[in-house]
């Protein structure tokens, strides 16, 4: 990429002689990259792209300075192969790294290892979750693991040590002491900034508990979805009425005993939650939880009262960690600036894969339908022209390419994406996408949700459901934007079914994912 249209070039001062040198130009300056990544936010609780929920101004701040994608998707909707996907380019049958109990392979090629070996120096800083440690980074401190919200473990280039805290603060904290104290100033820096949240349990911070107490949200329209024609859906078990659990998701840790759940390994793990606050937080959080319990227990609550009571604790919980992450990100923005940084450095803010908020009744992600598959993805490119939105198909295997292009790097000829490059600067690609591939494999675990592959074009989606199901369904996202009406079977559709099967079997040749039906 050319740099030169962003940054002006400082002329040289001429030498105080009788005869004049020509004015040399000072070496093109690489754009640094900050990377924030959280764990299952939903596209629809950032306000750039949703305002019914929460106001996030500072995430709104990069969205509003630069970019939004308003068809961002990834190749496989769970933690680790998301973030496997993002580092190398690749889809999930390329990395290797399928599922969360996999390990991944840190020897293969990723962008931070060649943007390290292009002068960049690199950082890693919260949640990794890949189960190896990472490799390509001059400095790294993840949280082991899925990582805890109150006084998490970090292992800090090997080092393992308990922090006191909150984890998005220390997140940021870390983030921000790198960038201040032990990064190489000279050198352009790549800096991967992973937060935990909101990830499940949905722990808030201490000085956020009692935001939004007066908020009452309105049930998703689907929230009481009834799964006709739709067995994957029906069988999973991410349900906000039936598997999310009232003492280890929704706080009811009750002491006296008196709120009994059907998980007694999901209760013990609440608990053990708990027990790593220090008294002061401890004491904080029972102020507020205990008058709620005391509160649950007397209202006895049954049916679709205690599904709605369920869906309003989630929410509220869910909604506070993403305030603490803004207010994080603001802190982060804040610093760019006053340090000289913001119009030097690619921001880019997105998650791991989207989440259900209350959607077809559920919590969690996995699934190709839209909330789970689709996630938010926002950019600041300094010195571009182009803001506002990008509507083009982009998935998390175009990350990798775009940071190389960026920073002057080739692209390797076997990633799998495209450079969103382009597309940041303003400029029409000729021939960009028009269709997406996706791939998800964890089953059986304690969601359910059936292994599926599938395509989505602009205006229809094709699932297929595979290893004990062999069941297909087919959206008219159009008309159908909430996906409750598979239409796999309607005459009506058959010229488009047939036509995006198709379109299916081409991808699955072009990424080589032809032995789709027989993973293990």
């Amino acid at each position: 990429m050319n740099l030169f249209q962003f940054f002006p070039m400082a002329s040289v001062a001429v030498i105080a002689s009788t005869s004049c040198t020509p004015k040399e130009k000072t070496p093109e300056k690489k754009m640094n990259i900050l990377y924030i990544m959280t764990d299952d936010h939903s596209y629809q609780t950032i306000s750039a792209y949703d305002k019914r929920y929460i106001h996030t101004p500072n995430i709104d701040r990069i969205a509003g300075e630069g970019v939004r994608f308003c068809n961002s998707y990834v190749g496989n909707s769970i933690s680790g192969p998301s973030r496997a996907i993002m580092l190398t380019g690749k889809f999930s049958h390329k990395n290797g790294f399928r599922t969360n109990s996999d390990k991944f392979d840190g020897s293969q090629q990723t962008f931070p290892q060649l943007l390290q070996q292009a002068g960049y120096q690199t950082a890693m800083v919260g949640k990794w979750h890949l189960t190896s440690l990472p490799t390509g980074f001059d400095y790294w401190n993840i949280l082991p693991g899925q990582g805890e919200y109150y006084n998490p473990d970090f292992n800090e280039m090997g080092k393992k040590k308990r922090l006191e805290g909150y984890a998005t603060n220390l997140t940021t904290d870390i983030a921000l002491e790198w960038l201040e104290n032990k990064r190489e100033k000279d050198k352009p820096f790549c800096l991967l900034l992973h937060h935990k949240a909101p990830h499940r349990t949905w722990m808030p911070d201490t000085c956020d508990l009692r935001l939004y107490d007066d908020i009452v949200y309105p049930l998703p329209e689907t929230f009481y979805d009834e799964y006709e024609g739709r067995t994957a859906a029906r069988e999973q078990k991410m349900s906000i009425i039936k598997d999310m659990n009232e003492a280890y998701d929704l706080k009811m840790l009750d002491k006296e005993g008196g709120i009994k759940t059907d998980r007694a390994d999901l209760e013990r793990a609440g608990w053990s939650k708990l027990e790593r606050m220090n008294p002061e937080q401890r004491a904080t959080w029972d102020a507020y939880y205990d008058p709620i319990m005391k509160d649950f227990k007397k209202k006895n609550l049954k049916g679709k009262e205690l599904a709605e009571w369920k869906y309003q604790r989630y929410m509220h919980d869910y909604l506070r960690c993403i305030h603490s992450v803004d207010r994080n990100v603001g802190r982060v923005l804040d610093y760019l600036e006053k340090n000289g940084l913001l119009e030097n450095t690619l921001i880019v803010y997105t998650s791991d894969q989207g989440f259900y908020m209350g959607e077809h009744g559920w919590f969690d992600k996995r699934f190709m339908y839209e909330e789970s598959f689709r996630t938010p993805l926002l950019m600041r490119l300094p010195g571009s022209e182009k803001h506002g939105d990008v509507s083009e198909l982009v998935q998390n295997i175009d990350y990798a390419p775009t940071f190389l292009q960026l920073a002057g790097v080739e692209i390797p000829s076997d990633m799998q994406g495209e450079s969103l490059l382009p597309l940041l600067k303003g400029e029409k690609v000729k021939d960009w996408r028009k269709s997406l591939y996706y791939h998800y494999y964890e089953f059986p675990d304690e969601h359910a949700v059936k292994r599926h592959y599938g395509a989505r074009n602009e205006h229809y989606k094709i699932i297929h459901f595979y290893d004990d199901i062999d069941e297909w369904e087919f959206y008219d996202l159009q008309n159908d934007p909430n996906e409750l009406h598979n239409l796999i079977d309607n005459p009506s559709y058959k010229a488009q079914v047939d036509s995006l099967k198709q379109e299916l079997e081409r991808l699955q040749v072009k990424y080589d994912d032809l032995d789709k039906n027989t993973y293990k």
